[in-house]
């Protein structure tokens, strides 16, 4: 097994987080299988019982694990499954030892932070990198480990001790630490300063480690003599100094490792550079180009409680992130506090007031995430209502769904007092309560945590519709972190008035989600499906409630590149039918007809398999000479993010009209016109 630890020096915050995530990414994409450990210096077990205020948000994985959100970047960049032995705090490791301690493992020894301390940790650090994440049966083959807080930290001490005996104890080649550091500029004198960095260093050598990699954060690229002030002063080789300068978005930080040949100085050092392959990041690139380059835009309301820190929803940031990116939309988020919504804050705040409501009305979509406590809730609720009551998709997460239903209740069935027993004990009419198996002694992992089964129990809804589209499964897997529940009791007033719950845990009685038939989407999930979207696979969910907000819902491309190589022909003799009355190599069609998903859905399947749906290039000269099929298949394969349906028996294909703007944009198709607008080319292929 080969490790490699980043720490972080100077101040906190600099993105050891998505260092780590970047460095894992590349290492992946060279071949290798690869594993990520965090470790967290504070007293607490686990991140459950913490303020998303004061610590971000938590991140929950498979097995119910309540963890640091960093993970949560772990999981996403390399498309892994963590489990919670992968996250590593104090508290955790002090509790084992004094549990061993009680048990009398220690045969009577004074139990001390050196060796015994020192020695868990490093016991434990060896059993999580062991542990498979990827679906295999075998260990992975290299081990990412993100050390939390800064060097001198006095919490962080037992943990760097650790470290420096666990590097003398695998040895030299299977020990790489890149250290991230600040560099910053002073506004007076206009120069890179070094001495943050030099010092950090100096304080990580005494403490018994020296860093192999020095990755230097700072708002430009650094210049060549800093680099070299930093290799002499710092003792680094001057290959070994990269840096992380400001970049769009932080899909943008593995493209920058790898262009500084990062990658090439981690396997130096852990030996490794003959069995590596050249890093594959073409995918990465274009997803990350073309995030850059989108410009049609949808905006989403945001209704929190914890909006003042944005990390506290990171994961739902996200997770509308890559569902925007795969509907070819600028992404635009709108964070609103609940309680600015709210009566209350009329009267104390009128312009905060008037302001949270333009924010609110001038969303294209509205999603309200999980939460806590009674804090804004009222401000949800009413921004539930005026989705419902004005046709604005909605989708409603954990709190965000109970409030849904809640809502419904005082509204629709006229129960003014309904509410959840979380917020008041003594509602008559009780929508959503205490689940029988929760605690009401202990809060730290004692609510319904991890992957749970979700159940479809109409095939017309629109969240089984989805997942059938997605794998055509009558089921979906998805993470919880719960204590209350809808009342099973309250299930029939409801659907009687028109709600309905198409989504069930296996025992039929808990539900899992929420719909109103009559609405364009009005969805909510007891689950959290941020927690497993990833770049290029958005959840199912989110990517639905983008689709809805877009100006236009377009057919999509599975595998365009072998569907093209098989099919060329046809699409020649199509563009020899419908071009003649056309300058040569100017366009492909000369008519179109577009047809948007739900169309071409509804029409008979007699219809449908007869249907062609047609491409043009509009004003166009041609895709360049130089530029193979195979290439231009290739990518169009990838930037049409495939999905298949069938319809009449007959796989229908088609393109979007962003898909082609980012085309445009990357100049494989150049055009004659010099004003287009929003240099929309419209690239459309006849598909048979």
């Amino acid at each position: 097994m080969k490790y490699v630890v980043v720490s972080g020096g100077v101040v906190s915050g600099l993105g050891k987080g998505v260092t780590a995530s970047s460095i894992g990414l590349i290492l992946k994409s060279c071949g290798f299988r690869v594993t990520a450990i965090k470790i967290d210096p504070y007293l607490n077990i686990d991140a459950g019982t913490m303020s998303p205020i004061e610590h971000g948000e938590v991140y929950v994985l498979d097995d119910g694990g309540e963890v640091d959100l960093d993970l949560g970047n772990y999981e996403r960049f390399m498309d892994i499954k963590l489990t919670s032995e992968n996250n590593i705090t104090t508290g955790k490791v002090y509790k084992h030892v004094l549990e061993k301690e009680r048990k009398g493992d220690y045969l009577g020894k004074t139990v001390q932070v050196v060796p015994h301390i020192t020695d868990a940790i490093q016991e434990w650090i060896e059993r999580a990198a062991r542990i498979p994440v990827d679906g295999q049966s075998t260990p992975a083959d290299v081990c990412v480990i993100e050390l939390g807080g800064t060097i001198g930290d006095i919490e962080s001490m037992p943990f760097i001790n650790a470290l420096g005996q666990f590097s003398y104890r695998v040895g030299s080649e299977n020990f790489c630490l890149i250290h991230v550091s600040l560099v910053p500029v002073l506004n007076v004198v206009g120069e890179q300063k070094t001495k943050p960095t030099q010092h950090s260093v100096r304080d990580l050598r005494g403490l018994g480690l020296s860093p192999n990699i020095l990755a230097c954060r700072s708002a430009k690229p650094l210049e060549d003599n800093v680099k070299a002030k930093l290799s002499q002063f710092c003792q680094v080789p001057m290959e070994n100094v990269v840096t992380l300068y400001d970049c769009p978005n932080i899909w943008h930080i593995p493209l920058l490792l790898k262009e500084q040949k990062a990658h090439e100085a981690i396997l130096r050092v852990l030996n490794l550079t003959g069995v590596a392959k050249e890093p594959a990041l073409e995918e990465w690139s274009l997803m990350a180009k073309m995030s850059d380059k989108l410009h049609v835009p949808v905006k989403i309301a945001v209704v929190g409680k914890y909006t003042e820190l944005l990390d506290s929803y990171l994961s739902v940031h996200k997770a509308l992130l890559h569902a925007s990116v795969a509907r070819r939309k600028k992404l635009v988020i709108d964070w609103i506090s609940a309680s600015e919504l709210e009566q209350e804050a009329k009267k104390e705040n009128p312009d905060a007031y008037k302001a949270a409501w333009k924010l609110l009305k001038g969303a294209d979509g509205i999603l309200v995430p999980g939460g806590f406590g009674n804090r804004g809730v009222q401000g949800k609720m009413l921004a539930a209502k005026y989705a419902r009551e004005n046709k604005v998709p909605y989708l409603g997460i954990c709190l965000g769904m109970q409030l849904a239903v809640i809502e419904y209740a005082r509204t629709v069935l006229g129960l003014q007092d309904a509410n959840s027993t979380e917020l008041d004990r003594n509602t008559k009419n009780p929508c959503v309560v205490f689940m029988p198996e929760g605690s009401k002694t202990h809060m730290g992992g004692t609510m319904r945590l991890g992957s749970r089964r979700t159940y479809f129990q109409a095939k017309d809804s629109k969240s089984a519709k989805l997942c059938f589209r997605y794998g055509n499964r009558s089921f979906v897997d998805e993470r919880h972190r719960h204590r209350y529940e809808v009342n099973p009791a309250m299930v029939p007033r409801l659907e009687s008035a028109g709600l309905t719950f198409p989504g069930k845990d296996e025992s039929g009685q808990r539900m899992e989600i929420v719909e109103l038939p009559n609405h364009p989407f009005y969805v909510g999930a007891q689950f959290h499906p941020e927690y497993k979207s990833r770049p290029g696979k958005p959840s199912p969910l989110r990517s639905h409630h983008i689709r809805f907000l877009a100006l236009h819902v377009c057919l999509k491309v599975k595998n365009l590149f072998s569907w093209c190589r098989t099919n060329w022909s046809g699409l020649w003799r199509a563009r020899q039918r419908t071009a003649t009355k056309l300058p040569r190599n100017n366009c492909l069609a000369s008519s179109v007809q577009w047809e948007t998903r739900e169309s071409l859905l509804e029409r008979r399947s007699e219809e449908a398999s007869q249907c062609c749906i047609q491409f043009m290039l509009m004003n166009v000269s041609c895709i360049k000479d130089d530029f193979s099929l195979k290439n231009s298949c290739s990518i169009l394969g990838f930037l049409f993010n495939m999905d298949f349906f069938t319809c009449g028996g007959r796989e229908t294909k088609g393109v979007q009209f962003e898909d082609l703007a980012f085309f445009y944009e990357t100049g494989f198709v150049k055009t004659k016109k010099k004003n287009i607008k929003h240099k929309q080319v419209l690239l459309y292929l006849c598909l048979l």
